[in-house]
């Protein structure tokens, strides 16, 4: 810990920052030790030589034999231990991850810590009466014009369903254009059937000015679910994998099984099947196009056994995700793993912390982004922007946290303690206090720190309050000028869109 800024500006890759840097190495956490990391990542090699996967496309199982898997007996598809390493030699440990504008671009890689929405939630909360509400396009537009107001959440994964939209290239257009049109920051969208990328890109090019400028700056991932736990490819996602990355976008490709129902119940062993189904898709990717970039999701979700039903803001799923983002920077995959997913309906102290300590020690364990972390209600199925707006005042704290203590002659000044003590007796005066005010402390936008009678003449407000308060100020506010409108006008006029102008 104590030499974590220094490591922050020599960061995993070797890039040496002069100023502060502008992000957050996690690492020190480590839920397993080194024998533990290689017998978890062994047993998922084991998994995929002995075992294997089913489910393959047939093409894709052709590119696969060729590169020397085999087919069991009963058909399974096995891939050797040399096979998986060589892939894993070629697969980039970095990514790029393009926003919309250079400023907003993201380096995937190397325990970089980055904060995300995610899901496909169905319901809004509706802050004024608190009711859920079936969530619609300008509740997705809504909540990532607030992501792109929030300075510590880095990128927006589609977060709701848009349900109001029933036909499903029209759900998977208008998805694309709310999220592109309400922020500059990276996004990421699915898609409901592989045939909808190319126009999906095709509008995306209109977006940027030319025919194939996404293929430069490919500011959205391909979100894609590519197999089915346990051991199963799903075949439409393998179809959408390889359409995507013909198409030059950046998969996030995942795995996310179950313990005690589509994974194993031991958080170990769910660990390594989820590894192992990981490794299965990189072999995939490596089929499609050699070292062609992909962030690989590792989200072991946890069942309640009493019931069956998810819990998303367990102390098991805190500590198994923060496990996955350690076990894929162990074999040197660029990670994402989900934390924030909160099991309560409300923003109340239970969603709190669940989120708090989920997303923590997410971040302290060094994932490069940490999905479905801010907005989400009720086990995913609910979003609010309130709370990401809650939210992203958290994780200015943990990012914070994640940043350290700096320990260097500068941080530890025996002439500013000798003058001190012999003259003013505090430190309020020192230059080294003003300089590092806003250098070295973080300041919360919601939370309260006033003293209780400052925080009762100022009216008493809740942090739920200020953000019921804060949102509609962000609404309010002009809308990103990114998207030309001209560029709009073009893309109306070609696709059916139906986000009002």
């Amino acid at each position: 810990m104590v030499r974590r800024i220094r490591k922050q500006r020599e960061a995993a890759d070797g890039i040496h920052l002069d100023a502060s840097p502008v992000f957050h190495v996690g690492g020190d956490l480590r839920p397993l030790s080194s024998p533990e990391l290689s017998t978890i990542v062994a047993h998922a090699f084991d998994i995929l030589s002995t075992v294997g996967m089913v489910g393959l496309p047939k093409v894709a199982t052709q590119r696969a034999l060729e590169s020397g898997a085999w087919h069991r007996a009963d058909g399974r598809l096995c891939f050797s231990k040399n096979m998986i390493r060589n892939a894993l030699e070629r697969a980039p440990r970095h990514v790029t991850l393009p926003g919309f504008t250079p400023d907003r671009d993201l380096q995937i890689g190397g325990r970089r810590v980055h904060i995300g929405t995610g899901g496909a939630a169905v319901q809004v909360l509706n802050a004024a009466t608190g009711d859920y509400q079936d969530s619609q396009l300008s509740d997705l537009y809504d909540l990532m014009r607030v992501l792109d107001a929030s300075s510590n959440i880095h990128y927006g994964v589609r977060p709701v369903v848009a349900r109001d939209i029933s036909d499903p290239l029209e759900l998977d257009v208008n998805t694309a254009f709310a999220c592109l049109k309400a922020t500059t920051k990276p996004i990421g969208i699915s898609f409901c059937d592989p045939d909808h990328i190319d126009p999906i890109v095709e509008m995306f090019d209109i977006a940027l000015g030319y025919q194939g400028a996404f293929r430069d700056r490919p500011f959205c991932m391909a979100v894609i679910v590519h197999v089915v736990p346990p051991l199963t490819y799903a075949a439409e996602g393998i179809v959408m994998l390889e359409k995507a990355v013909r198409a030059g976008m950046v998969p996030q490709i995942c795995s996310a099984g179950q313990a005690g129902a589509t994974s194993p119940v031991t958080l170990a062993g769910a660990l390594a099947q989820g590894l192992a189904e990981c490794l299965a898709g990189m072999v995939v990717v490596e089929n499609i196009q050699r070292s062609a970039p992909c962030i690989y999701a590792l989200m072991p979700f946890i069942s309640d056994l009493r019931t069956g039903a998810m819990s998303g803001g367990s102390g098991e799923a805190a500590i198994a995700n923060a496990a996955a983002a350690q076990l894929l920077s162990h074999v040197g995959l660029p990670s994402t793993v989900s934390a924030g997913m909160t099991d309560s309906k409300l923003v109340d102290a239970q969603a709190g912390y669940e989120k708090g300590y989920t997303v923590a020690l997410a971040g302290h364990a060094g994932a490069d982004m940490i999905n479905l972390s801010v907005g989400m209600l009720g086990s995913i199925m609910v979003a609010s922007p309130e709370a990401m707006v809650i939210d992203d005042d958290m994780c200015g704290a943990i990012l914070r946290s994640i940043r350290g203590i700096e320990v260097s002659k500068a941080t530890l000044d025996l002439e500013a303690v000798e003058r001190v003590v012999t003259h003013d007796g505090h430190y309020l005066g020192e230059s080294e206090t003003l300089n590092r005010m806003k250098s070295d402390y973080h300041y919360p936008a919601l939370a309260d720190r006033q003293s209780v009678s400052d925080w009762v003449d100022a009216g008493s407000l809740s942090i739920w309050e200020q953000a019921r308060s804060r949102v509609p100020e962000i609404l309010a506010a002009p809308p990103p000028t990114h998207l030309s409108a001209d560029a709009e006008a073009r893309i109306r006029a070609k696709f059916p869109i139906r986000l009002k102008p």
